[in-house]
């Protein structure tokens, strides 16, 4: 029997699965508890935000991010793909995202698949499958070396699903932000930019 991974997703759960790039943390964006969870299982820094994913530029007026025109722009050339990039949100709701920065960090990736979870569950958190400053996992071998075998319904798992597809050569997404129309290239990955 297979796991109804969406529905899993959709109710709170977390889940190591490939993203456009690499293995992904993943879990519900727009659930407090969902993302703590997430910080927690993955000692992920506090302060520091995730990477949240989105199915189309219109996902951005979830968080109250507006661009204006230059933003606009350079973000149509790039998107979908896997350039994150850091943009403003000052939305009073989600602190619990942007961690006091005022900022977080979005993807609209290409990949199909990727998409029709994204259509199901909304925004999803992905911060990379490892534990922070540890290499991210090739592999779902690589992933339950840092966080275990048992999932869903076990008891004290740490996650609650693994989806394998095998080994991810991939990079990270490359992140960068954008100043009064000026990209600012903040890591090089999965995309070359040349400045």
């Amino acid at each position: 029997m297979s796991i109804n991974y969406i529905q899993l997703l959709k109710d709170g759960a977390i889940g190591v699965m490939p993203t456009d790039t690499i293995y992904g943390l993943l879990g519900l964006a727009l659930d407090k508890k969902t993302v703590q969870r997430i910080y927690r299982v993955r000692k992920r820094n506090p302060k520091k935000p995730a990477i949240v994913l989105i199915k189309s530029l219109n996902d951005l007026r979830v968080f109250g991010i507006k661009l204006n025109s230059k933003t606009k722009k350079i973000l149509s050339n790039i998107w979908p793909g896997k350039i994150s990039v850091i943009l403003l949100c000052r939305n009073k709701k989600y602190p619990y995202l942007h961690r006091g920065t005022n900022t977080l960090a979005i993807r609209f990736p290409k990949d199909k698949q990727l998409i029709k979870i994204l259509k199901e569950t909304g925004p999803l958190l992905a911060p990379s499958a490892n534990i922070e400053g540890s290499p991210h996992s090739l592999s779902i071998k690589d992933a339950k070396k840092y966080f275990g075998n048992k999932v869903f319904p076990e008891p004290n798992r740490l996650i609650d699903f693994y989806i394998d597809k095998g080994i991810l050569n991939g990079k990270p997404s490359t992140l960068i932000s954008i100043n009064n129309g000026r990209v600012i290239v903040l890591r090089q990955g999965s995309v070359r930019i040349k400045l």
